[in-house]
C-alpha cells in the first residue's frame, strides 16, 4: 500500500494542504499516520476527500457532513446513510428556493423600478415582500 504524503493528497485532490489538515480538524477525515512527523496517508483518504466534496457540493454543513461520513454505527450502508442526511436536509433546500424565487422577482422587478428615491421604492417593495413571504 502506497503512503502519501500531504502534499501528494492536496495535488491528487486540487485542495490546498490547509484544507485538509481542516478537515482532520474537523473529524471528516481519519489522523493520518505519523513517519519522523510528517503525515502518511492510504489512496482511500482520495475517496474520503471525494466524499465530502460532494457533499460540500450538495450543501451540506461541516457538521452534516461528519455526521454522513461518522456519525451511523460502523457498516451502515451508504444509501441508508445518504438517505437519512438528505431528508433531514431537503426541507431546508425547499425553503431556500422559496427565498431564491422571490429574490429573483424583486431584483426583475427592480430592473423596471421608476420611483425617485429609495425610500419610495421601499415604501412600495415593503408590502408586496410582506405578502410574498406569508404566501
Amino acid at each position: 500500500m502506497q503512503h502519501l504524503t500531504i502534499g501528494d493528497v492536496a495535488r491528487r485532490t486540487g485542495l490546498n494542504t490547509s484544507a485538509i489538515r481542516y478537515y482532520e480538524r474537523a473529524r471528516l477525515l481519519p489522523a493520518p499516520e505519523r513517519v519522523n512527523g510528517q503525515r502518511r496517508y492510504d489512496e482511500g483518504v482520495l475517496t474520503q476527500l471525494a466524499v465530502v466534496r460532494m457533499a460540500q457540493e450538495a450543501g451540506f454543513t461541516i457538521e452534516e457532513i461528519r455526521t454522513l461520513v461518522s456519525g451511523f454505527p460502523e457498516g451502515t450502508p451508504a444509501a441508508v446513510r445518504w438517505r437519512e442526511v438528505a431528508t433531514r436536509k431537503l426541507p431546508e433546500v425547499e425553503a431556500m428556493i422559496r427565498r431564491l424565487h422571490i429574490m429573483r422577482e424583486v431584483l426583475a422587478e427592480s430592473l423596471a423600478c421608476d420611483c425617485l428615491t429609495l425610500d419610495a421604492c421601499a415604501k412600495l417593495g415593503w408590502s408586496v415582500n410582506q405578502q410574498r413571504l406569508a404566501d
